[in-house]
């Protein structure tokens, strides 16, 4: 793949139509290959700086912080994920910055299938990382619990259940930088947008999306992954034509983190294959 020269990133905000303003950051000039990059429930764009590094010699990277999170305005919900991909929309949008490859992780995931999905224009790949169509029967219920214990105790409390669906034992124990960058920015999350964003992925059924897709796709999970367990994933890859699936062995949600040489691998060869297509 051609090597792309440096620049400087512009890190800004979009407002969207109903006045939110949606932070991101554009690695690259625009030029050549275009990747999308949406975060994980309670994270922010920064997680994904391994990928970037990686992606960035090749190809113009934007990192969105979805509504409710990081620098974006974190409005009052409840949310939706096609509000979240509308928001998407609404950014490229503005900086001309269409026909992506659009990659999400866990919520991200979640907002890139239903963007490629409602979005076909401006989608020429999408990469569905540690995720899924939908949560389950009982996802609403669940993550509703989730939600209520947040909103009555604080976020404090989720952080060891939180910690150990994240990262595998031995990563946790290799890199504890890593796992407290996560447990701070989780930390610093707003109560109630943490809330409406959970509540609003118990609601999430993307199943009638997959059909829609019709770029070329890859699908990837943790082995090990609890939130979005292999089987959610190979539910993603069997309704959608012509995807690919990666199981990272001993890896578990956010993969990103935990193995971004193989995730930045796999997004690579799908602009390759998007080139070629």
């Amino acid at each position: 793949m051609k090597t792309l020269p440096t620049s400087e990133v512009e890190a800004a905000h979009v407002t969207v139509r109903d006045g939110t303003r949606i932070g991101y950051s554009l690695h690259g000039d625009g030029r050549g290959a275009r990747v999308v990059l949406l975060h994980s429930l309670a994270m922010n764009r920064d997680f994904w700086q391994p990928v970037i590094e990686r992606l960035t010699p090749h190809a113009s990277v934007l990192a969105i912080d979805c509504r409710g999170h990081g620098a974006s305005d974190k409005p009052a919900g409840p949310y939706t994920v096609e509000q979240f991909a509308q928001d998407v929309h609404d950014v490229v949008s503005a900086l001309d910055f269409g026909g992506v490859l659009i990659a999400g992780a866990s919520m991200g995931g979640c907002v890139a299938l239903q963007f490629a999905g409602t979005y076909p224009e401006a989608t020429r790949a999408a990469g569905l990382i540690d995720t899924t169509a939908w949560y389950g029967e009982s996802a609403p219920k669940d993550w509703n619990v989730r939600a209520e214990k947040a909103e009555n105790e604080g976020l404090a409390p989720l952080v060891g259940f939180q910690i150990t669906r994240w990262f595998s034992d031995a990563f946790r124990a290799a890199h504890p930088e890593v796992v407290q960058r996560c447990v701070d920015t989780f930390l610093r999350n707003e109560v109630a947008a943490f809330a409406a964003t959970g509540r609003m992925l118990g609601a999430f059924d993307g199943r009638a999306l997959m059909a829609n897709v019709r770029v070329p796709t890859c699908v990837i999970v943790g082995e090990e992954d609890y939130a979005a367990p292999p089987a959610m994933a190979g539910a993603l890859h069997k309704g959608i034509a012509g995807s690919t699936l990666t199981v990272i062995p001993q890896a578990r949600h956010l993969t990103p983190l935990e193995t971004p040489d193989i995730i930045a691998r796999e997004l690579l060869a799908l602009l390759e294959r998007t080139a070629r297509d």
